[in-house]
Parts: structure tokens; C-alpha cells; sequence
């Protein structure tokens, strides 16, 4: 292996220990907190974590053994089965994300009749469509022979069964509209919902922001620095709904955008994709998986207390034992002196 690939392998080790960690979190805070389970968002989420989890375990492993080996890892039957779950995965994963912003929208925009118009049956219901759509490309692509070993990307995923001319046009047209249904949708989704939401909070931003300074025109014998303040903590709100917003659909798009850019590139025969650029495409749609908990979960104030609270109760019961422990082992050590005198 050359420099790159090893730099592909450590990558990828990476991604692999923190999507498996941090994923494993937010199940850990999910079934910990009962609060978290109530809330609707908490589905769309849980339904998030398990296809990543799925992912690192099922087809991350094996595509570092891909590209370790340069060659498939174990055989036909086993290629199949984690090119199903890639399309699949990948899918209900990038379905989620949109889920959530079409939630987070219902719950700006009209938030008064948010809890009428989101339900946990009507969660259930998007959740029901997310994973029949998935299932229904998965099993597509698996039924028409489209899902093999990919040696571009040193996985099993889409890819071209045979060369001849109706195979071909197959691929090409199925890929198109995977990737239309899938990618493309999605992205329209989480722009639309979410900019929705960035304008509806820099509407309330302002209004705040007229009754603060009629406020403070009113009281004229008000200190300099508390104005001060105000006006910067009206900066802070309006910076802090864009980075959110930002960073929805930045990672959404630094991560996924590359990888269904070059599959689309790789349906024109006069087009080269390079191996190393292939397979980091590849690695960033991966990287999703590990940057999911931190944007949806580990970084919101109900998990972070969470996590405490689970840290703090892990704390207490060592300090439990050890506590419980102490008299014991003395009870031990008089009792082996009893016996020596």
C-alpha cells in the first residue's frame, strides 16, 4: 500500500471508532432518558443511529479489508448481502435527515399546532414510508443484478453487472433515479424546510429585537454597557440560528454531494474517475455516520445532561463498591490474622 491508501485505512479506523462510540451514545442516552423517548423527534433520531450503527458494523469493516486487500472480501453471497444493506442504509439514513427537517419546520413554523400536526403515529407513518422506499431500491437494484464489488470505491454497492448494451442502459437509468429519489430529494427537503425555519427565526429575532431597543429608549437612564450587551446578544442569536442551519445542510452536502457527484460522473464513458478521489468520496459519505450524533444529538442540552447524569451515576456505583469492598477486605485481613496468632 502507498502513502494514500494508508492515509485511507487510518481515515477510515477513524470513522469507524467514532460512529461506533458516539452512536452508541445516543442509543445509551435514548433508552436512559424517558423524555427523549416521548418527544417525537426522538424517532426520527433513534431511526437515524440505528441505520449508522448498521453501517459501521455491517459495511465500513469490510471496506477497509477492501482496501487493505485490494480485492473483494469474502465472497459473492456476502458482496450481496452488504451491498443491499449499503442501499438500503444509506438511504433510510439521508430519508431521516429530511424527516427531521420537515419536523424541526412543522415545529417553528406552526407551533401551536405542531403536536396536532406531528404525532408519534404520524411519525411512525414517515418512518413506514422511509424504510419501504428504501427497501424498495434495495431490492431493485439486488433483483436486476445491479450490486456487486466496486472496485473504485473497495466496497460492495451499484455497480455495472455486465457490459453489454441493455445492461448497461439498466444501470444507467436506475442509478439516475436512485440517486434523483435519494439524494437529490432529500437535499431539496433540508434546503427548503430549513430555510424555512432560518427565515421564520430571524422574523422573531427582529421582533425581539424592536421591543428590546423600545425598551431601552424608554429607559434613558440606562447604563452604556447594558446596551452594549443587548445589541450583542442580539448578534449571538442571529449567528447562532445560521451556524445551526449551516451545519445541517453543509454536512449533509460536504459528505453526500462528492460521492453521488462522482457515481453520476461515472455513467459517461468518456469521463475517468481517479481510484483515490473514488474512494474518498466514499470515506466522506462514510463520515456521515460519525458526524450525525454530534449535529442531531450529543450537542443539544437535553443529551449533554444526559451524559451527565449517566457519568454521574457510573461515578457513584464505583464508589459504591469500592466502599463495600473496604470492610470486606479488612474483615479478611483480621480474619487471616486471627488464624496466624
Amino acid at each position: 500500500m502507498d502513502a494514500v491508501e494508508l492515509a485511507a485505512c487510518a481515515f477510515m479506523l477513524v470513522i469507524i471508532v467514532v460512529s461506533l462510540v458516539s452512536n452508541i451514545l445516543v442509543l445509551v442516552c435514548f433508552l436512559y432518558n424517558p423524555e427523549l423517548r416521548a418527544q417525537v423527534p426522538g424517532l426520527f433520531t433513534l431511526n437515524l443511529t440505528v441505520c449508522n450503527v448498521a453501517l459501521t458494523v455491517s459495511n465500513m469493516p469490510l471496506t477497509l479489508a477492501g482496501v487493505v486487500s485490494g480485492a473483494q472480501p469474502g465472497g459473492d453471497a456476502l458482496c450481496q448481502v452488504l451491498g443491499f444493506l449499503d442501499t438500503f442504509l444509506s438511504t433510510n439514513s439521508m430519508l431521516s435527515m429530511a424527516a427531521l427537517s420537515i419536523d424541526r419546520w412543522l415545529a417553528v413554523v406552526f407551533p401551536l399546532r405542531y403536536h396536532s400536526r406531528m404525532r408519534h403515529r404520524d411519525a411512525l407513518l414517515v418512518l413506514g414510508y422511509a424504510w419501504t422506499h428504501s427497501a424498495s431500491f434495495s431490492a431493485a437494484a439486488a433483483c436486476l443484478s445491479l450490486v456487486g464489488y466496486h472496485r473504485l470505491y473497495a466496497s460492495c454497492t451499484l455497480v455495472a453487472s455486465s457490459r453489454a448494451h441493455e445492461a448497461r442502459t439498466r444501470f444507467v437509468a436506475f442509478t439516475v433515479l436512485f440517486h434523483a429519489c435519494t439524494f437529490l430529494l432529500s437535499c431539496v427537503v433540508l434546503c427548503v424546510t430549513y430555510l424555512k425555519v432560518l427565515k421564520v427565526a430571524r422574523f422573531h429575532c427582529r421582533r425581539i429585537d424592536v421591543i428590546t431597543m423600545q425598551t431601552l429608549v424608554l429607559l434613558v437612564d440606562i447604563h452604556p454597557s447594558v446596551r452594549q450587551r443587548c445589541l450583542e446578544e442580539k448578534k449571538r442569536r442571529r449567528q447562532r440560528a445560521t451556524k445551526k442551519i449551516s451545519t445541517f445542510i453543509g454536512t449533509f452536502m460536504i459528505c453526500f454531494a462528492p460521492y453521488v457527484i462522482t457515481r453520476v460522473l461515472e455513467l459517461f464513458p468518456a469521463v475517468h474517475v481517479p481510484p483515490r478521489w473514488a474512494l474518498l468520496s466514499k470515506l466522506l459519505a462514510y463520515s456521515k455516520a460519525a458526524c450525525d450524533p454530534f449535529v442531531y444529538s450529543l450537542l443539544r442540552h437535553q443529551y449533554r445532561q444526559t451524559c451527565a447524569h449517566i457519568l454521574d451515576r457510573v461515578l457513584r456505583r464505583r464508589a459504591l463498591d469500592t466502599a463495600r469492598r473496604g470492610p470486606e477486605h479488612r474483615g479478611e485481613g483480621e480474619g487471616r490474622g486471627q488464624s496466624l496468632s
